[in-house]
């Protein structure tokens, strides 16, 4: 899929063989603020959940994709979750695992080709994230790509026994309806 295919980077679906990847990532408790989880994942359920990973996104309301490199080494993985067909909206998140792969590009790019994929092929009119006060780089790149904040949720996640604020984002595509 041409649309899902960047310069540097390509966002594809799920295989089996990310078990292990996709294991790294839902049990590093650095990852864990970002993404609410408070226990970790084992590899049975995540192997589970890969066998469902081809469901439609109508059917399980999100869809997970693997940021790879052309060389097809795997650098994180881009988020559409609490899609809404309704109303024409959903969350993104994103992680890139490794931080010598952050500040290269490779999110910019994922998010541009994951904005691009919901407002051209989903035809979707928001899109939202939150993002921690303190997650300077995720707000920087958010913001360059077009989201605004539109809110601060005060106290709202209680991190290693401190609240944290969270900003809440907004992209709206002007070109739908």
């Amino acid at each position: 899929m041409v649309t899902l295919k960047g310069k540097n980077i390509v966002l594809r679906a799920l295989e089996p063989e990310d078990l292990d990847f996709l294991y790294l990532i839902e049990n590093d408790e650095k990852v864990w603020e970002i993404s609410n989880t408070q226990t970790p994942y084992s590899k049975y359920l995540l192997r589970e959940y890969l066998q469902k990973a081809h469901k439609d996104i109508y059917e399980v309301k999100q869809l997970r994709l693997v940021i790879a490199s052309y060389d097809k080494e795997t650098l994180g993985f881009i988020d559409i979750f609490d899609f809404d067909f309704k109303n024409l909206k959903a969350g993104i998140g994103i992680v890139i695992k490794r931080s010598s792969d952050r500040g290269k590009g490779y999110g910019t790019e994922a998010l541009q080709l994951l904005i691009a994929y919901c407002f051209k092929k989903l035809h979707l009119h928001q899109l939202y994230c939150n993002i921690s006060e303190e997650n300077e780089a995720s707000l920087k790149l958010f913001k360059k790509e077009g989201f605004e904040v539109i809110g601060l949720k005060k106290d709202w996640n209680l991190i290693n026994g401190a609240y944290k604020n969270e900003y809440l984002l907004q992209n709206i595509n002007q070109n739908v309806l």
